[in-house]
């Protein structure tokens, strides 16, 4: 036990004295004793990378940026509305991306159409009609930046796809590209999805593959304007009827009972949500501007009935307050008028009457031109992509003009 006592007060001597490597600062109590202080140690500096490395990512907002109304679901980001999707960029040689649709895939004819962009130009265009879908999108020998965009061309009641991985051979990670400054919100029908935009034959009817939102005077408007876009559309719904062939009421095609939900699919998702069912989180982001093109398929159903023209300027007046809840700041426009305009006088009514009504005064209307067979008629009489790039120029002309711009 005395041997053990005297090596340690012989190590505490020796320590004390030569300062075991440490600084010393001087004792106040006893200028004859140093104390011992701690040496700092210096971080070492991360060494960044210089070679791709092969990583897997989950499609998080923390390596993608989500466009539109998407909703993650066990590690999967869901696309439900035409035009969502999701962009990132990166540094590296190679990426893949793994989508999976739901299940109507199996059981209906309309599955869900998806395109692949890589530094703007479209590398993939293709039909989500398995279980997995894997797209090598971009691959080089090199490392180069990259910018990958997934965008669903169609609509949300038909089919809805996932995007439940990304690999990519590259340094560092994948980063989510940034937001634009002004995000605007499309609130439609079957003009706004982009309906039949790829078959120019009028007696051509429904397909998913021929709708593409990217071909639609909503995008285009966006892209004219710099902006990020959100659509909330859906085939042959209105406002109190959806299309009627027979004159009869269509109230299960309402776009007002969807808009504050994640939208209407038939499908049941992979990710155990279903998107009727599950609400929106208007805080995610709120649009600077909503542009409503609603009344078409209405018109089939009112006709020139004087009391069906007060019921559906009444309702469209209840569905602009039920927009201005959600989105207190927003300008909205009421617009109308490409495959007809009918309802439209009823749209001014209903604007003016909000506006009194609210004396909410960022609410305006505006007419579209109708389309014109010199610039095609897309299928089932809906309006060709030369007529969506007419309609985006007058849309935004005028958003500009009330916005300032």
């Amino acid at each position: 036990m005395k041997k053990i006592v005297f090596g340690l007060l012989t190590a505490v001597l020796i320590c004390t004295f030569s300062g075991c490597g440490s600084k010393t600062t001087e004792n106040p109590e006893n200028d004859n004793i140093p104390v011992a202080t701690e040496t700092p140690v210096a971080t070492p500096t991360p060494t960044p990378e210089t070679t791709p490395s092969d990583k897997a990512f989950l499609p998080t907002e923390e390596f993608v940026r989500p466009i539109g109304r998407t909703m993650q679901a066990k590690d999967t980001l869901w696309l439900v509305h035409s035009g969502t999707g999701m962009e990132f960029t990166f540094t590296g040689t190679r990426a893949t991306i793994k989508l999976k649709p739901d299940s109507s895939f199996m059981t209906r004819n309309n599955q869900a159409r998806v395109a692949i962009y890589v530094n703007g130009e479209r590398v993939v265009d293709d039909m989500v009609d398995k279980m997995e879908k894997v797209y090598t999108v971009c691959e080089s020998d090199t490392p180069k930046e990259y910018i990958v965009r997934v965008v669903k061309l169609s609509e949300a009641p038909y089919s809805t796809f996932g995007i439940s991985s990304v690999e990519a051979t590259c340094i560092g990670d994948i980063k989510p590209t940034g937001q634009k400054d002004t995000l605007i919100e499309f609130v439609g029908d079957s003009i706004t999805c982009g309906y039949g935009v790829d078959d120019l034959d009028s007696s051509h009817h429904f397909s998913t593959t021929t709708e593409d939102a990217t071909k639609t005077y909503a995008y285009k408007t966006a892209e004219k304007l710099g902006a990020d876009y959100s659509l909330v559309s859906f085939s042959g719904y209105g406002i109190i009827s959806g299309y009627s062939g027979d004159g009869k009421k269509q109230a299960e095609q309402l776009v007002p009972d969807y808009y504050s939900k994640m939208g209407n699919s038939g499908g049941t998702y992979l990710g155990n949500f279903i998107a009727q069912e599950t609400d929106w989180d208007f805080t995610k982001r709120q649009p600077d501007v909503i542009v409503i093109n609603l009344g078409t398929n209405d018109a089939s159903y009112v006709k020139n009935d004087a009391a069906k023209k007060q019921e559906f300027t009444a309702e469209y007046v209840n569905f602009l307050k039920q927009i201005r809840e959600k989105n207190p700041d927003a300008v909205i426009f009421a617009t109308l008028g490409i495959m007809g305009a009918d309802l439209y006088s009823c749209v001014e009514d209903a604007v003016e009457q909000y506006v009194k009504e609210t004396a909410d005064s960022k609410v305006h209307a505006m007419k579209f031109d109708a389309q014109s067979m010199a610039d095609g008629i897309a299928a089932d009489w809906h309006p060709s992509e030369k007529t969506h790039e007419k309609a985006a120029e007058k849309l935004a002309k005028k958003i500009k003009e009330v916005m300032g711009w």
